[in-house]
Protein backbone atom coordinates (compact mmCIF):
# COMPACT_ATOMS: atom_id res chain seq x y z
CA UNK A 1 0.00 0.00 0.00
CA UNK A 2 1.41 3.75 -0.91
CA UNK A 3 2.29 5.84 2.15
CA UNK A 4 -0.37 7.95 3.87
CA UNK A 5 0.15 11.52 2.48
CA UNK A 6 0.56 13.80 5.54
CA UNK A 7 -1.44 17.08 6.38
CA UNK A 8 0.08 20.22 5.31
CA UNK A 9 -1.93 21.88 8.33
CA UNK A 10 0.17 22.95 11.77
CA UNK A 11 0.05 21.12 14.35
CA UNK A 12 0.20 20.80 18.02
CA UNK A 13 2.90 20.34 20.57
CA UNK A 14 1.27 16.46 20.32
CA UNK A 15 1.16 16.56 17.01
CA UNK A 16 -2.87 16.67 16.49
CA UNK A 17 -4.29 18.31 13.78
CA UNK A 18 -7.60 18.29 15.12
CA UNK A 19 -6.26 19.58 18.57
CA UNK A 20 -9.71 20.16 20.01
CA UNK A 21 -11.34 16.75 19.76
CA UNK A 22 -8.69 15.37 21.51
CA UNK A 23 -11.00 14.61 24.66
CA UNK A 24 -12.76 12.05 22.40
CA UNK A 25 -9.92 9.90 21.84
CA UNK A 26 -10.43 7.90 25.28
CA UNK A 27 -13.46 6.42 23.32
CA UNK A 28 -12.50 6.68 19.47
CA UNK A 29 -8.69 6.11 19.74
CA UNK A 30 -6.70 7.68 16.62
CA UNK A 31 -5.35 4.21 15.77
CA UNK A 32 -8.78 2.80 15.43
CA UNK A 33 -9.53 5.75 12.92
CA UNK A 34 -6.17 4.82 10.82
CA UNK A 35 -7.05 1.30 11.16
CA UNK A 36 -10.78 1.78 9.24
CA UNK A 37 -9.19 3.75 6.79
CA UNK A 38 -6.40 1.44 6.09
CA UNK A 39 -8.96 -1.31 5.79
CA UNK A 40 -11.04 0.87 3.31
CA UNK A 41 -8.26 1.91 1.05
CA UNK A 42 -8.45 5.50 2.03
CA UNK A 43 -5.08 6.56 0.98
CA UNK A 44 -4.01 10.24 0.52
CA UNK A 45 -1.23 9.93 -2.63
CA UNK A 46 0.30 13.20 -1.49
CA UNK A 47 -0.12 15.90 1.11
CA UNK A 48 -2.71 17.73 1.31
CA UNK A 49 -5.06 19.90 3.99
CA UNK A 50 -8.00 18.28 4.10
CA UNK A 51 -6.69 14.47 4.69
CA UNK A 52 -8.94 11.06 5.18
CA UNK A 53 -7.70 11.46 8.40
CA UNK A 54 -8.85 14.34 9.12
CA UNK A 55 -12.06 14.63 7.30
CA UNK A 56 -12.91 11.54 9.00
CA UNK A 57 -12.58 13.65 12.50
CA UNK A 58 -14.31 16.36 11.10
CA UNK A 59 -17.24 13.82 10.08
CA UNK A 60 -16.98 12.36 13.73
CA UNK A 61 -17.56 15.97 14.86
CA UNK A 62 -20.70 17.06 12.33
CA UNK A 63 -21.88 13.98 14.20
CA UNK A 64 -21.61 15.69 17.53
CA UNK A 65 -22.11 19.39 16.57
CA UNK A 66 -25.07 19.03 14.99
CA UNK A 67 -26.34 22.86 14.53
CA UNK A 68 -23.31 23.77 13.16
CA UNK A 69 -22.39 23.61 9.11
CA UNK A 70 -19.55 21.86 8.00
CA UNK A 71 -17.41 25.27 7.82
CA UNK A 72 -17.84 26.42 11.44
CA UNK A 73 -17.86 22.76 12.76
CA UNK A 74 -13.81 22.19 11.14
CA UNK A 75 -13.53 25.67 13.34
CA UNK A 76 -14.59 23.68 16.52
CA UNK A 77 -12.20 20.94 15.44
CA UNK A 78 -8.94 23.54 15.43
CA UNK A 79 -7.64 25.35 17.81
CA UNK A 80 -7.39 29.28 16.30
CA UNK A 81 -3.62 30.45 14.59
CA UNK A 82 -2.98 33.83 13.39
CA UNK A 83 -3.51 34.07 9.55
CA UNK A 84 -4.73 30.57 9.03
CA UNK A 85 -7.46 30.49 6.73
CA UNK A 86 -10.53 28.01 7.50
CA UNK A 87 -11.27 25.80 4.24
CA UNK A 88 -14.02 27.07 2.88
CA UNK A 89 -17.08 25.08 2.52
CA UNK A 90 -17.14 23.31 -0.97
CA UNK A 91 -13.93 22.11 -0.33
CA UNK A 92 -15.01 20.73 2.81
CA UNK A 93 -17.93 18.88 1.28
CA UNK A 94 -15.79 17.67 -1.46
CA UNK A 95 -13.22 15.86 0.80
CA UNK A 96 -16.23 14.46 2.88
CA UNK A 97 -17.55 13.33 -0.04
CA UNK A 98 -14.13 11.50 -1.44
CA UNK A 99 -13.87 9.78 2.44
CA UNK A 100 -17.10 8.03 1.74
CA UNK A 101 -19.39 5.86 4.16
CA UNK A 102 -17.07 2.85 4.27
CA UNK A 103 -14.58 4.06 6.60
CA UNK A 104 -17.33 5.55 9.07
CA UNK A 105 -19.31 2.08 8.84
CA UNK A 106 -16.06 0.28 9.63
CA UNK A 107 -14.71 2.65 12.67
CA UNK A 108 -18.39 2.26 13.87
CA UNK A 109 -18.31 -1.60 13.59
CA UNK A 110 -14.67 -1.67 15.49
CA UNK A 111 -15.49 0.76 17.93
CA UNK A 112 -19.11 0.89 19.39
CA UNK A 113 -19.59 -1.95 21.56
CA UNK A 114 -22.06 -3.29 24.64
CA UNK A 115 -21.08 -1.28 27.42
CA UNK A 116 -22.89 -3.16 30.60
CA UNK A 117 -21.21 -5.00 33.02
CA UNK A 118 -23.07 -7.74 35.56
CA UNK A 119 -23.51 -4.89 38.10
CA UNK A 120 -24.79 -2.73 35.71
CA UNK A 121 -28.56 -2.33 37.24
CA UNK A 122 -31.15 -3.30 34.83
CA UNK A 123 -29.19 -4.38 32.05
CA UNK A 124 -29.25 -8.02 32.45
CA UNK A 125 -31.75 -11.01 33.30
CA UNK A 126 -29.99 -14.37 34.79
CA UNK A 127 -26.52 -13.16 33.24
CA UNK A 128 -28.00 -12.30 29.81
CA UNK A 129 -27.41 -8.76 28.14
CA UNK A 130 -30.94 -7.29 27.27
CA UNK A 131 -31.00 -6.46 23.57
CA UNK A 132 -33.62 -5.33 21.32
CA UNK A 133 -34.07 -4.83 17.20
CA UNK A 134 -36.66 -2.14 16.31
CA UNK A 135 -36.93 0.73 13.42
CA UNK A 136 -37.48 4.23 13.23
CA UNK A 137 -38.39 6.66 10.62
CA UNK A 138 -36.38 9.83 9.57
CA UNK A 139 -37.07 12.47 7.03
CA UNK A 140 -33.97 13.41 4.36
CA UNK A 141 -33.52 16.42 2.41
CA UNK A 142 -35.81 16.70 -0.39
CA UNK A 143 -33.62 16.37 -3.12
CA UNK A 144 -33.89 14.33 -6.27
CA UNK A 145 -30.82 11.69 -5.72
CA UNK A 146 -32.25 11.26 -2.17
CA UNK A 147 -35.51 10.78 -3.31
CA UNK A 148 -34.68 8.38 -5.61
CA UNK A 149 -32.66 6.06 -3.30
CA UNK A 150 -34.55 6.36 -0.39
CA UNK A 151 -38.20 7.12 -1.55
CA UNK A 152 -41.49 9.06 -0.40
CA UNK A 153 -44.10 7.73 1.98
CA UNK A 154 -47.34 6.92 -0.09
CA UNK A 155 -50.71 7.65 1.09
CA UNK A 156 -54.58 8.93 0.05
CA UNK A 157 -52.91 12.58 -0.18
CA UNK A 158 -50.61 11.73 -1.80
CA UNK A 159 -46.89 11.22 -1.50
CA UNK A 160 -44.48 12.31 1.81
CA UNK A 161 -42.71 15.83 2.01
CA UNK A 162 -39.54 14.66 2.17
CA UNK A 163 -37.77 11.14 1.32
CA UNK A 164 -37.98 9.06 4.10
CA UNK A 165 -35.39 6.87 5.37
CA UNK A 166 -35.59 3.68 7.19
CA UNK A 167 -32.89 2.52 10.09
CA UNK A 168 -33.51 -0.51 11.84
CA UNK A 169 -31.08 -0.58 15.39
CA UNK A 170 -29.65 -3.46 17.83
CA UNK A 171 -29.35 -1.87 21.30
CA UNK A 172 -28.20 -2.14 24.62
CA UNK A 173 -31.53 -1.75 26.79
CA UNK A 174 -29.63 -1.05 30.19
CA UNK A 175 -27.14 1.56 28.90
CA UNK A 176 -28.63 2.91 25.83
CA UNK A 177 -25.82 1.91 23.21
CA UNK A 178 -27.04 1.67 19.82
CA UNK A 179 -24.56 -1.33 18.93
CA UNK A 180 -25.31 -1.57 15.07
CA UNK A 181 -27.71 -0.23 12.78
CA UNK A 182 -28.89 -0.75 9.00
CA UNK A 183 -30.14 1.71 6.84
CA UNK A 184 -32.81 1.10 3.98
CA UNK A 185 -35.46 3.38 2.30
CA UNK A 186 -38.93 3.55 3.19
CA UNK A 187 -40.51 0.89 1.31
CA UNK A 188 -37.88 -1.54 2.99
CA UNK A 189 -38.82 -4.21 5.35
CA UNK A 190 -37.80 -3.92 8.86
CA UNK A 191 -36.91 -7.63 9.46
CA UNK A 192 -35.09 -7.41 6.18
CA UNK A 193 -32.90 -4.80 7.45
CA UNK A 194 -32.85 -6.56 10.62
CA UNK A 195 -31.23 -9.59 9.67
CA UNK A 196 -27.93 -7.49 8.38
CA UNK A 197 -27.72 -7.27 12.22
CA UNK A 198 -27.79 -10.96 13.20
CA UNK A 199 -23.87 -11.42 13.10
CA UNK A 200 -23.56 -8.18 15.56
CA UNK A 201 -25.94 -9.62 18.40
CA UNK A 202 -23.96 -10.56 21.57
CA UNK A 203 -23.53 -14.08 22.29
CA UNK A 204 -24.78 -13.25 25.86
CA UNK A 205 -27.46 -11.59 24.63
CA UNK A 206 -31.55 -12.30 25.54
CA UNK A 207 -33.09 -10.25 22.56
CA UNK A 208 -36.55 -8.61 23.00
CA UNK A 209 -38.33 -8.13 20.02
CA UNK A 210 -41.82 -6.76 18.84
CA UNK A 211 -44.11 -8.55 17.31
CA UNK A 212 -43.66 -6.75 13.58
CA UNK A 213 -40.21 -8.80 13.76
CA UNK A 214 -41.73 -12.49 14.26
CA UNK A 215 -41.48 -14.52 11.77
CA UNK A 216 -41.14 -18.98 12.08
CA UNK A 217 -38.05 -18.58 9.62
CA UNK A 218 -36.37 -15.50 11.83
CA UNK A 219 -37.32 -17.28 15.24
CA UNK A 220 -35.38 -20.70 14.01
CA UNK A 221 -32.69 -19.12 12.29
CA UNK A 222 -31.93 -17.39 15.76
CA UNK A 223 -32.97 -20.25 17.96
CA UNK A 224 -30.17 -22.47 15.87
CA UNK A 225 -27.70 -19.68 16.70
CA UNK A 226 -28.30 -20.68 20.42
CA UNK A 227 -29.70 -16.62 20.81
CA UNK A 228 -32.34 -16.41 23.64
CA UNK A 229 -35.30 -15.07 22.81
CA UNK A 230 -38.20 -13.38 23.94
CA UNK A 231 -41.39 -12.13 21.67
CA UNK A 232 -44.24 -10.30 21.30
CA UNK A 233 -46.80 -12.13 19.05
CA UNK A 234 -49.76 -11.28 17.22
CA UNK A 235 -52.98 -12.32 18.14
CA UNK A 236 -53.39 -14.07 14.86
CA UNK A 237 -50.97 -16.58 15.69
CA UNK A 238 -52.30 -19.80 16.51
CA UNK A 239 -50.59 -21.51 19.46
CA UNK A 240 -52.81 -24.52 20.51
CA UNK A 241 -51.78 -25.69 24.16
CA UNK A 242 -49.65 -28.44 24.78
CA UNK A 243 -48.90 -28.01 28.31
CA UNK A 244 -49.65 -25.83 30.83
CA UNK A 245 -46.87 -25.17 33.09
CA UNK A 246 -46.91 -23.70 36.65
CA UNK A 247 -46.49 -20.11 36.48
CA UNK A 248 -49.68 -20.07 34.29
CA UNK A 249 -47.66 -19.95 31.14
CA UNK A 250 -47.76 -23.30 28.62
CA UNK A 251 -45.83 -24.69 25.82
CA UNK A 252 -47.30 -24.82 22.24
CA UNK A 253 -45.63 -25.35 18.99
CA UNK A 254 -45.25 -22.46 15.98
CA UNK A 255 -45.09 -23.86 12.16
CA UNK A 256 -43.86 -22.20 9.38
CA UNK A 257 -47.57 -22.73 7.84
CA UNK A 258 -51.38 -23.94 8.50
CA UNK A 259 -50.64 -26.64 6.46
CA UNK A 260 -47.69 -27.70 8.32
CA UNK A 261 -49.85 -27.11 11.40
CA UNK A 262 -52.33 -29.34 10.43
CA UNK A 263 -49.85 -32.38 9.88
CA UNK A 264 -47.74 -31.39 12.66
CA UNK A 265 -44.42 -31.12 10.61
CA UNK A 266 -41.94 -28.88 11.14
CA UNK A 267 -43.24 -27.26 15.02
CA UNK A 268 -40.65 -25.70 16.98
CA UNK A 269 -41.63 -25.71 20.94
CA UNK A 270 -42.09 -22.48 22.51
CA UNK A 271 -43.38 -21.64 25.75
CA UNK A 272 -46.13 -18.66 25.48
CA UNK A 273 -47.13 -16.29 27.95
CA UNK A 274 -50.41 -14.70 27.43
CA UNK A 275 -51.90 -11.53 30.40
CA UNK A 276 -53.83 -8.52 30.27
CA UNK A 277 -53.97 -5.43 31.98
CA UNK A 278 -56.50 -4.01 34.36
CA UNK A 279 -55.54 -0.39 34.62
CA UNK A 280 -58.26 1.61 32.13
CA UNK A 281 -55.26 4.45 32.14
CA UNK A 282 -52.82 1.92 30.40
CA UNK A 283 -52.87 1.49 26.41
CA UNK A 284 -53.71 -1.75 25.88
CA UNK A 285 -56.27 -1.93 28.71
CA UNK A 286 -58.84 -5.21 27.63
CA UNK A 287 -56.66 -6.33 24.73
CA UNK A 288 -54.88 -9.80 25.61
CA UNK A 289 -50.98 -10.20 24.74
CA UNK A 290 -49.15 -12.88 24.03
CA UNK A 291 -45.32 -13.46 24.75
CA UNK A 292 -43.44 -16.14 22.98
CA UNK A 293 -39.96 -17.21 24.11
CA UNK A 294 -37.31 -20.12 23.84
CA UNK A 295 -36.74 -19.86 27.77
CA UNK A 296 -38.91 -23.25 28.77
CA UNK A 297 -38.25 -23.60 32.21
CA UNK A 298 -40.73 -21.92 34.02
CA UNK A 299 -39.12 -21.91 37.71
CA UNK A 300 -36.10 -20.68 36.55
CA UNK A 301 -37.61 -18.00 34.61
CA UNK A 302 -40.98 -17.16 36.01
CA UNK A 303 -43.48 -15.31 33.67
CA UNK A 304 -43.92 -12.47 36.42
CA UNK A 305 -40.26 -11.72 35.89
CA UNK A 306 -40.34 -12.30 32.05
CA UNK A 307 -43.42 -9.60 31.22
CA UNK A 308 -42.03 -6.85 33.41
CA UNK A 309 -38.57 -7.82 31.68
CA UNK A 310 -40.15 -7.65 28.55
CA UNK A 311 -41.64 -3.63 28.48
CA UNK A 312 -37.79 -2.68 28.98
CA UNK A 313 -37.90 -3.23 25.21
CA UNK A 314 -39.34 -0.01 25.33
CA UNK A 315 -35.72 2.18 26.46
CA UNK A 316 -35.28 1.62 22.50
CA UNK A 317 -37.69 4.05 21.87
CA UNK A 318 -36.01 6.33 24.61
CA UNK A 319 -32.66 5.94 22.47
CA UNK A 320 -34.74 6.81 19.32
CA UNK A 321 -35.92 9.97 21.10
CA UNK A 322 -32.50 10.89 22.72
CA UNK A 323 -30.93 10.41 18.83
CA UNK A 324 -34.00 12.57 16.89
CA UNK A 325 -35.10 15.20 19.71
CA UNK A 326 -31.79 16.20 21.66
CA UNK A 327 -29.05 15.14 20.16
CA UNK A 328 -29.96 16.38 16.04
CA UNK A 329 -33.53 17.59 16.41
CA UNK A 330 -35.44 20.01 13.27
CA UNK A 331 -34.55 23.57 13.68
CA UNK A 332 -36.02 26.22 11.29
CA UNK A 333 -32.98 25.76 9.10
CA UNK A 334 -33.15 22.20 9.07
CA UNK A 335 -36.85 21.27 8.58
CA UNK A 336 -36.03 17.44 7.73
CA UNK A 337 -33.96 14.98 10.56
CA UNK A 338 -31.02 14.59 8.26
CA UNK A 339 -28.94 17.12 6.32
CA UNK A 340 -27.47 15.19 3.86
CA UNK A 341 -28.56 16.11 0.11
CA UNK A 342 -27.05 12.76 -0.94
CA UNK A 343 -27.69 9.08 -0.54
CA UNK A 344 -23.81 8.13 0.96
CA UNK A 345 -24.08 11.37 2.55
CA UNK A 346 -27.30 10.38 4.53
CA UNK A 347 -25.86 7.21 5.08
CA UNK A 348 -22.47 8.46 6.25
CA UNK A 349 -23.69 11.10 8.65
CA UNK A 350 -26.12 8.23 9.97
CA UNK A 351 -22.86 6.54 11.14
CA UNK A 352 -21.40 9.87 12.88
CA UNK A 353 -24.40 10.66 14.87
CA UNK A 354 -24.66 7.13 15.87
CA UNK A 355 -20.59 7.13 16.87
CA UNK A 356 -21.56 10.27 18.70
CA UNK A 357 -24.19 9.17 20.41
CA UNK A 358 -21.41 6.49 21.08
CA UNK A 359 -19.47 8.55 22.88
CA UNK A 360 -22.00 10.35 24.90
CA UNK A 361 -23.30 7.55 26.56
CA UNK A 362 -20.03 5.91 27.06
CA UNK A 363 -18.83 8.89 29.25
CA UNK A 364 -22.35 8.76 30.73
CA UNK A 365 -22.09 5.08 31.91
CA UNK A 366 -17.91 5.59 32.94
CA UNK A 367 -19.83 8.78 35.24
CA UNK A 368 -22.41 6.78 36.59
CA UNK A 369 -20.00 3.36 37.39
CA UNK A 370 -18.22 5.54 39.45
CA UNK A 371 -20.77 6.03 41.80
CA UNK A 372 -22.30 2.46 41.49
CA UNK A 373 -25.31 5.10 40.02
CA UNK A 374 -28.36 3.66 36.77
CA UNK A 375 -27.23 5.40 33.95
CA UNK A 376 -30.70 5.89 33.87
CA UNK A 377 -30.25 8.46 36.34
CA UNK A 378 -28.54 10.59 34.06
CA UNK A 379 -29.65 13.47 31.38
CA UNK A 380 -28.84 12.77 27.99
CA UNK A 381 -29.61 16.49 27.53
CA UNK A 382 -27.92 17.62 29.88
CA UNK A 383 -24.78 15.39 29.24
CA UNK A 384 -24.20 15.78 25.72
CA UNK A 385 -24.38 19.65 25.85
CA UNK A 386 -21.51 19.75 28.71
CA UNK A 387 -19.69 17.74 26.30
CA UNK A 388 -20.53 20.18 23.44
CA UNK A 389 -19.45 23.17 26.28
CA UNK A 390 -16.55 21.27 28.13
CA UNK A 391 -14.69 19.68 24.89
CA UNK A 392 -12.69 22.96 22.98
CA UNK A 393 -11.42 23.39 26.75
CA UNK A 394 -9.49 20.06 26.63
CA UNK A 395 -6.17 20.49 27.05
CA UNK A 396 -3.86 17.77 25.96
CA UNK A 397 -0.49 18.92 25.91
CA UNK A 398 0.20 16.13 28.59
CA UNK A 399 -1.48 13.07 29.97
CA UNK A 400 -1.87 14.45 33.49
CA UNK A 401 -4.04 17.69 31.90
CA UNK A 402 -5.86 15.71 29.87
CA UNK A 403 -6.72 12.90 32.69
CA UNK A 404 -7.84 16.15 34.71
CA UNK A 405 -10.07 17.21 32.35
CA UNK A 406 -11.81 13.76 31.73
CA UNK A 407 -12.09 13.73 35.68
CA UNK A 408 -13.67 17.15 35.26
CA UNK A 409 -16.37 16.28 32.34
CA UNK A 410 -17.31 12.83 34.43
CA UNK A 411 -17.97 14.74 37.62
CA UNK A 412 -19.78 17.77 35.56
CA UNK A 413 -21.74 14.91 34.45
CA UNK A 414 -22.58 13.57 37.41
CA UNK A 415 -24.09 16.89 38.35
CA UNK A 416 -26.54 15.94 35.25
CA UNK A 417 -29.32 13.85 37.66
CA UNK A 418 -32.71 13.16 36.44
CA UNK A 419 -35.13 12.83 39.54
CA UNK A 420 -36.64 9.43 39.79
CA UNK A 421 -39.10 7.75 36.88
CA UNK A 422 -42.48 8.55 37.81
CA UNK A 423 -45.31 5.92 37.02
CA UNK A 424 -46.23 7.35 33.77
CA UNK A 425 -48.39 6.28 30.53
CA UNK A 426 -48.44 8.23 27.06
CA UNK A 427 -50.98 7.81 25.22
CA UNK A 428 -50.61 7.33 21.57
CA UNK A 429 -52.65 9.74 19.94
CA UNK A 430 -51.68 12.24 17.47
CA UNK A 431 -52.11 16.37 18.76
CA UNK A 432 -52.22 17.69 14.57
CA UNK A 433 -53.75 15.21 12.28
CA UNK A 434 -53.33 17.09 9.43
CA UNK A 435 -52.68 20.35 8.51
CA UNK A 436 -55.47 22.98 6.44
CA UNK A 437 -53.11 23.94 3.84
CA UNK A 438 -53.26 22.48 0.44
CA UNK A 439 -51.12 19.37 0.32
CA UNK A 440 -47.09 20.39 -1.52
CA UNK A 441 -46.84 18.25 -4.76
CA UNK A 442 -44.39 17.42 -7.56
CA UNK A 443 -44.76 20.09 -9.49
CA UNK A 444 -44.70 22.81 -6.76
CA UNK A 445 -40.65 21.29 -5.88
CA UNK A 446 -39.07 22.99 -9.06
CA UNK A 447 -40.78 25.45 -10.59
CA UNK A 448 -40.16 27.35 -13.89
CA UNK A 449 -37.95 30.85 -13.60
CA UNK A 450 -40.17 33.87 -13.77
CA UNK A 451 -39.96 35.81 -16.55
CA UNK A 452 -40.90 38.97 -14.86
CA UNK A 453 -39.99 40.85 -11.87
CA UNK A 454 -42.91 41.58 -9.28
CA UNK A 455 -43.43 45.54 -10.56
CA UNK A 456 -43.70 44.15 -13.96
CA UNK A 457 -46.90 42.18 -12.87
CA UNK A 458 -48.47 44.86 -11.10
CA UNK A 459 -51.82 45.39 -12.98
CA UNK A 460 -53.73 48.78 -11.65
CA UNK A 461 -57.12 48.36 -11.42
CA UNK A 462 -59.05 52.00 -12.27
Amino acid sequence: MRQQGRCTLPVDESDRVLDRLSGLEHVIPPEAIRQALRATGRVNPRACPLTHEVMLGVVLAMGLFTDLPIRQVFKQCRRGRAGEKTPCRSALCIARQRLGVEPVRVLHEHVVRPLARADTPGAFYHGWRRMAFDGTILDAPDSDANAAAFARSSGGRGGGAFPQVRKVSLVELGTHVEVALAVGGWQDDERTLARQLWDRIPPDALLLEDRGFFSYEDWKALDSRGVRLLARVKNQLVLHVVQRLADGSYLARIYPSSWDRDRDRHGIVVRVIAYELDDPQRTGHGAQHRLITNLLDAEQYPALELIPGYHERWEIELTFDEQKTHHDPRRAEKPAHLRSETPDGVRQELYALSLAHFVVRSLMFEAARSQDLDVDRLSFTGCIQTLQCRLPECEAKTKRSLAAWRHNLLAERLAERLPPRRNRINPRVIKRKMAKWPKKQTAHRHPPPLTKTFRQSIILII
